[in-house]
């Protein structure tokens, strides 16, 4: 998907690391926040299109001089990612029923 490094923590992943650029987990309830700050999602070409990954953001560049600030909002990233990876749970845990060609055998 991307060449860079992924950021983990608690067994999530909470923020990309690509060409010097750190992209913070992002949902929902802290779209708003980065785009409060300037920021944009994580996009990227691919065959000649723009991919936009909305899951990460960029980090503001005022936290990178403020780590009490960058603190709070890699709690938020933890959060959100931790919100994901439940969700994913819950998704993964239904069980599949049987298509009907494989229920007639």
């Amino acid at each position: 998907m991307f060449s860079g490094a992924g950021v983990f923590a608690e067994g999530v992943i909470i923020a990309l690391v690509i060409r010097d650029v750190i992209y913070l987990k992002a949902d929902a309830t802290t779209y708003e926040a980065f785009q409060q700050e300037g920021s944009a999602p994580f996009s990227y070409l691919a065959k000649g299109r723009k991919r936009v990954i909305n899951s990460f953001w960029r980090m503001p560049e005022r936290l990178y001089d403020d780590p009490d600030e960058l603190a709070v909002w890699a709690e938020q990233a933890l959060a959100v990612a931790q919100r994901a990876a439940a969700g994913k749970a819950k998704s993964s845990g239904k069980k599949k029923q049987a298509s009907p060609r494989a229920r007639a055998r």
